[in-house]
C-alpha cells in the first residue's frame, strides 16, 4: 500500500475529514469541498454550465511513479449534473501546490455545493513513461486508420 501525505493549508477548516474511502472495496477515496470561511455557510452555488474551482484546502505528497486520478462521483453527475469538467483531472507527483476540482453543472437547474460535502474521489494509480521515437512509418494493424465509429454504431 502507498502512502499520500496530506497537508491542510492555513486557512482550511480542520473538522473536514481527509479524504477517504467509503467502502473496504471502493477504488476512490471521497474528496470533499472546504470552502473559504466567508462561503461556509451559504456554500457555492453553481448555476447551470458554469464551471468553478472547488478548494479542498489540501495539498498532496504523491509517491514517486504514481498520480492521482481526480474522477465524478455518479451520484452528482446522475442526480443533478455535476461533473468534472476535465475528467479524469491528473494530479503528478511532484505537485504540491493547492488542491482544487473543477466542477461543472451540466444539470438545467443550479446547485449549491455544502461546505465539507464531498464533490470528487481521487483515484491513486502506477504511472508508466514512455521514450518517444521519431519514424518513418508505423507497423500495419486490421483496424488501420479508422476512427470514430469505424468498428461499429457510435
Amino acid at each position: 500500500m502507498a502512502t499520500i501525505r496530506v497537508m491542510r493549508e492555513d486557512w482550511a477548516d480542520a473538522l473536514v475529514p481527509l479524504p477517504a474511502y467509503a467502502t473496504a472495496g471502493a477504488a476512490g477515496a471521497d474528496l470533499r469541498a472546504n470552502l473559504p470561511e466567508a462561503a461556509r455557510a451559504a456554500g457555492l452555488r453553481l448555476e447551470p454550465m458554469q464551471r468553478v474551482l472547488v478548494a479542498t484546502g489540501l495539498r498532496l505528497e504523491i509517491p514517486p511513479g504514481y498520480e492521482v486520478q481526480l474522477r465524478p462521483r455518479s451520484g452528482l453527475a446522475l442526480k443533478h449534473g455535476i461533473t468534472l469538467a476535465n475528467a479524469p483531472g491528473t494530479i503528478d507527483a511532484d505537485y504540491r501546490g493547492p488542491l482544487g476540482v473543477i466542477l461543472v453543472n451540466l444539470g438545467d437547474a443550479p446547485f449549491t455545493i455544502g461546505h465539507g460535502e464531498r464533490i470528487a474521489q481521487m483515484v491513486l494509480a502506477p504511472v508508466v513513461r514512455a521514450d518517444f521515437e521519431a519514424v518513418a512509418g508505423l507497423g500495419e494493424t486490421a483496424r488501420g486508420a479508422g476512427g470514430f465509429g469505424s468498428t461499429g454504431r457510435g
